[in-house]
Formats: structure tokens, C-alpha cells, sequence
């Protein structure tokens, strides 16, 4: 999941999509099992399940849950490695110096929205 950009830009948070494919695709490799054999197991397609992994589709709750299944996962298992994932991303993020030519903004240093009055 490459969210850092080839010049000093900020990176952009993972979509969900990323973040679930991501999870599917290592928990499938993991299993020592071909995306045939889940696709199979889930019920969907196999490009269609390429496709999820590699974040270029979002699914639905139902192709989710067959998914996770497929995996001898809960759908909350799921949701919870997502979300590991994307804690993984924010700790990176916050350990990466900003760019010197970046600013503030409208959410000051902290990261906190300031409006003006």
C-alpha cells in the first residue's frame, strides 16, 4: 500500500478499500492458498477477488463476510486487522517529520481544526 508520493507531499490516509485488500491478500497468503481457492470458498469470482485485494473495488457487506469466511475469519476479525492497519499507518505518519515547506493551514500545528470567528 504506497501512499507516499515521489516529492515531499503529504501522504494521503489509505482508502478502506486499500486497507481491507491489504488484510485479504496477507491473510490468503499467509493460509498458503491461492486466490482460486478463496475465491471458490467465498463464492465470487477470482478476478473479482483480485481486484478486492489489490483495493480497486469495494465490496459489500455480504462479499466481505464470505470473504472473511473463506478465511476462517469473522467479519469483525476483519474490520479489526483493517483497523490495525490503519493504526500502523498513523503511527508511521506521526514519526515522519513534516515537510519543511508545509503549512499549517487551517488546523494549525496540532492538527486541531481553528476557525475564525
Amino acid at each position: 500500500m504506497e501512499t507516499r508520493a515521489h516529492d515531499d507531499r503529504p501522504r494521503r490516509e489509505p482508502l478502506w478499500r486499500d486497507l481491507i485488500g491489504d488484510v485479504l491478500r496477507r491473510e490468503r497468503q499467509a493460509q498458503a492458498r491461492t486466490l482460486q481457492e478463496v475465491a471458490d470458498a467465498a463464492r465470487i469470482s477470482m478476478p473479482y477477488l483480485s481486484e478486492l485485494e489489490r483495493g480497486r473495488k469495494e465490496a459489500s457487506s455480504e462479499i466481505l463476510a464470505a470473504t472473511a469466511r473463506a478465511l476462517g475469519l469473522r467479519l469483525s476479525d476483519l474490520v479489526s486487522l483493517a483497523n490495525s492497519r490503519l493504526g500502523e499507518y498513523e503511527t508511521a505518519m506521526a514519526a515522519q517529520p513534516a515537510p519543511a515547506h508545509a503549512s499549517s493551514g487551517a488546523h494549525g500545528a496540532r492538527g486541531a481544526l481553528a476557525l475564525a470567528a
